[in-house]
């Protein structure tokens, strides 16, 4: 069973089989949805434009973005940035991923049905709140399955235009540019073993989502923390931008003891 846990600071919570969590930043109020998902136990499987160019001239013709199409983006690629986390961190084992081809790379994705139901209701939910311009953050959390101490907070920190929300209108930008955006991304995400902690200990994920204050939570979703790290380590990664939303990313991690001690 899984638990999704949302925190509505000033307003209510709740809970989606997973874990959501809300904490107040200046005039927002965090929701945070939360995934409470444990590794299998030891009898299972363990799991989760067109562009024209010369010699002379190069043109790039413009994609329009719509609001919609954007909040499809974004979800999207929370989704697979989720997966790859979850694969590269080792919270699963890498014989229950397989490999596709998306953002012209090679991406991993878990095939265990429940983690694919779960991931696939949260960037359901994450969908609909950017499409509404709620969504100020979503962080997907790594945890110790004995203690629950956060081990790793992984930021995708979101702007919107205002404009595109109140008048409706779209944007312009080239698919390509943003594909491009999102796999420089997603090889941070892959390289990021090589500086990360080794987990020595079991461990659980969730996923936060902070919205606005007066956002209308899912029935299903209960209370939960904001799942934070005491004096993290901070390392920014790269970001994209589809022109409607902007993602900013950024892992903090708990350091090792003799990190510190140096």
């Amino acid at each position: 069973m899984f638990q999704a846990t949302w925190i509505l600071y000033g307003c209510s919570e709740l809970e989606l089989n997973s874990l959501l969590a809300f904490q107040p930043l200046e005039d927002l109020n965090p929701i945070a949805s939360s995934s409470h998902f444990p590794p299998p136990s030891p009898s299972l499987p363990k799991i989760f434009f067109n562009t024209y160019s010369s010699m002379a001239s190069r043109t790039v013709s413009k994609d329009v973005i719509t609001l919609k199409g954007s909040a499809a983006i974004v979800a999207e690629f929370f989704g697979y940035a989720a997966n790859s986390i979850l694969y590269n961190r080792g919270i699963y084992p890498e014989e229950s991923f397989t490999k596709v081809k998306k953002y012209g790379l090679s991406m991993l994705l878990t095939q265990d049905d429940d983690v694919k139901s779960f991931m696939a209701s949260i960037t359901s939910q994450l969908s609909e709140w950017l499409e509404a311009g709620k969504l100020q953050r979503a962080v997907l959390v790594i945890m110790s399955k004995s203690s629950s101490e956060v081990l790793e907070r992984w930021n995708f920190n979101i702007e919107t235009d205002s404009e595109v929300i109140e008048k409706g209108v779209s944007r312009e930008k080239c698919d390509k540019e943003i594909m491009r955006e999102i796999q420089a991304i997603m090889r941070q995400i892959a390289s990021s073993i090589t500086y990360l902690p080794c987990f020595d200990e079991p461990c659980v994920f969730d996923v936060l989502a902070y919205t606005d204050k007066d956002v209308a939570v899912p029935f299903s979703w209960t209370e939960s923390d904001a799942k934070l790290i005491s004096n993290p380590q901070m390392v920014k990664l790269h970001s994209f931008d589809t022109k409607i939303h902007k993602v900013d990313t950024m892992v903090s991690y708990k350091a090792d003891e003799w990190d510190e001690e140096e």
